[in-house]
């Protein structure tokens, strides 16, 4: 089953024939879609993509390329894209405390509240308002622990070079200790 994309649907309050139908195919093609199993073309990955507003390669993570894989995967660096509301349309190795099914279609305060996620959010709307690439330190105090990120933060183009989101790649720079791991002046 593709949870994420069942979860997204339902939290639009979409059925699966109002999705097959904005996305320009028949339900029972979407069903096996939904449950996995069968997969999509990038083409209508696409259609569906732009109807739920998320972005299609969400269909294909398993299928990175290994390179981008043996990268990142493990690594202290997450990548991510969001929409003009700063929902997440597309993540990859986030915190391990989050599950990446469950972030998609989320705002960064659905997750979680504090000063760490109001810097994330008021550095995406910078992005967004001015079409320019920022980068920031933010902290995040946890109840558990103490993260602090080097965020990224670039406008998402279409082909006609409108913004359409921002994606993001944030490197936690904290030890296992919960401090820093090379000295730091954060903003």
């Amino acid at each position: 089953m593709r949870e994420w994309l069942i979860q997204i649907r339902k939290e639009l309050n979409l059925t699966q024939e109002e999705v097959a139908r904005g996305a320009h195919i028949n339900r029972a093609y979407y069903t096996q879609i939904e449950s996995d199993t069968r997969n999509p073309s990038m083409a209508v990955a696409k259609q569906i993509s732009r109807f739920l507003n998320i972005d299609p390669s969400l269909f294909f993570t398993d299928h990175l390329s290994e390179p981008f894989q043996a990268a990142i995967e493990g690594s202290p660096i997450t990548v991510a894209h969001c929409d003009l509301n700063l929902r997440f349309t597309w993540i990859y190795n986030p915190h391990s405390s989050l599950n990446p099914l469950t972030i998609i279609g989320k705002r960064p305060d659905d997750i979680h509240n504090g000063d760490g996620t109001n810097a994330l959010i008021s550095l995406k709307d910078k992005v967004i308002k001015t079409g320019k690439t920022f980068t920031e330190y933010i902290h995040f105090d946890l109840p558990d622990e103490q993260l602090y990120y080097y965020v990224f933060a670039r406008p998402l183009l279409n082909h006609k070079g409108n913004i359409i989101g921002v994606a993001t790649t944030s490197t936690n720079l904290t030890h296992d200790k919960g401090v820093l791991s090379r000295e730091i002046p954060l903003k």
